[in-house]
């Protein structure tokens, strides 16, 4: 049945509280009776369903972490017995054991419900046109927008991600209106079209672009190449997969479904719960999901939230997009450096001349971390001009600098030159692993 029903976006907060409450009761009590991990953590802490009253008591639970997927693969951490489990995702297990999450078949419905919300705040209908161009497959990504497309009775073209000509030739042969896949790919769509002359034959109005970090500047080079609204939206496997918060029509923030999702901001360091508006790691409480529920799930996002009303009339919570993640977060020479630090002083220092392609290279020699970027110069900068290229090298570095406070080598590399991806782009290679 297409989605209509939207009265949960617009609840008041007094109502919503006492539905968290309700919701978390029953969470917390399910997941001690079903689920191990969660049980032994809490008799650590001396804590038992009956000390969880409602929201207030949320800051007694334990931490979650994703070390526990691994440390109980794939299935020891699920709340139903798989023949209740409808269907099962996972990461692809590059770095250790992968990442197993389950869901049932009112986990896969309330999946559709949300991505439905989120389409649905961005001016979506059933008139639309949705090419869902992220994976399918183990990867959350294209079933979550399909099925929220569906929802609403939109079109769905499932192209899933790869074959650039074709995801362009059908974009336009089938009239596609609306565009799902990550920002960097959507970069790369704008620009082939842009080298084959094909941007008035677009019928795009909106783009869903999520599963890697992008700058403020990088949407606006989206919106420009594609003539389209590029909208945000986040999710992570773990906690359900896209979809867990968006953008509305305002982009002020994305709203975070809080009937379904409990957000808290605390100090990654000390782990305790920071004020309102307050930056830090954002923590998640899943309160309806069934196969594979997390209580207090750490994401090392970093972003603050912001519970002042929505121009849209959504009540719901808005965090701002996150600035990155602990767990990306690069420490050269004792410095932070988080890769959208980067692409931001990249893409407003060079306008036009760069584009927003570039990759990070970390490695150790003598005992000193070296630092270099390497950015793509744009067709129309490319030039053999040493000086030319010696300017913008040296602006670069100056602005780095001040922006990361440590310095690092700015390389300009020839157009096409770094390696496009169809999926997450791979923006940093760190040799350090090993070496003293």
């Amino acid at each position: 049945m297409p989605y209509r029903d939207k009265t949960a976006e617009t609840m008041p907060r007094e109502a919503l509280r006492r539905l968290q409450s309700e919701r978390l009761v029953a969470q917390v009590a399910r997941c001690y009776e079903r689920v191990e991990c969660f049980r032994k953590r809490m008799d650590e802490k001396g804590l038992t369903p009956a000390d969880i009253r409602g929201v207030e008591d949320l800051n007694k639970l334990p931490f979650s972490y994703k070390k526990d997927l691994r440390d109980y693969y794939p299935y020891g951490l699920f709340a139903e017995p798989l023949e209740k489990v409808v269907r099962v995702h996972a990461s692809s297990g590059t770095t250790g054991k992968r990442i197993v999450v389950g869901y049932t078949e009112n986990d896969i419905s309330m999946w559709a419900e949300c991505f439905a919300r989120m389409l649905t705040a961005i001016g979506v209908t059933e008139k639309d046109v949705v090419q869902v161009s992220y994976g399918y497959g183990l990867f959350t990504g294209g079933f979550g927008a399909h099925a929220g497309a569906e929802a609403i009775g939109a079109t769905v073209i499932p192209m899933s991600s790869g074959n650039t000509a074709l995801q362009i030739q059908t974009m336009i042969d089938f009239g596609a209106t609306v565009l799902c896949c990550t920002p960097s790919y959507a970069m790369y769509l704008a620009e082939e079209i842009e080298r084959a002359g094909l941007k008035d034959q677009l019928k795009l109005k909106a783009g869903v672009f999520g599963a890697e970090p992008w700058s403020e500047t990088m949407r606006a080079r989206i919106e420009e190449g594609l003539g389209i609204k590029a909208y945000d939206i986040y999710g992570l496997s773990e906690v359900l997969g896209p979809g867990v918060a968006c953008e509305c029509e305002a982009q002020a923030g994305m709203h975070v479904w809080e009937d379904h999702f409990i957000p808290e901001i605390i100090d990654p360091d000390t782990g305790e719960v920071l004020p309102e508006g307050a930056t830090g790691e954002l923590v998640f409480t899943s309160l309806t999901k069934e196969a594979f529920p997390v209580i207090r799930y750490r994401t090392r996002d970093i972003c603050s939230l912001n519970y002042e009303p929505c121009a849209c009339g959504r009540t719901h919570v808005r965090m701002r997009k996150p600035s990155g993640r602990s767990d990306d977060m690069l420490i050269i020479r004792g410095v932070n450096v988080f890769p959208s630090q980067i692409e931001e002083v990249l893409l407003k220092v060079c306008g036009q001349d760069v584009t927003p392609n570039y990759q990070i290279v970390v490695d150790r020699v003598n005992n000193n971390d070296t630092f270099d970027v390497n950015v793509e110069m744009s067709e129309s900068f490319f030039t053999d001009d040493i000086r030319s290229i010696d300017r913008l090298e040296r602006l670069l570095v100056e602005r780095l600098r001040s922006t990361l406070g440590i310095g690092a080598k700015v390389h300009l590399v020839n157009p096409k030159s770094i390696v496009r991806s169809e999926g997450k782009a791979k923006r940093v290679i760190d040799n350090r692993q090993g070496k003293i």
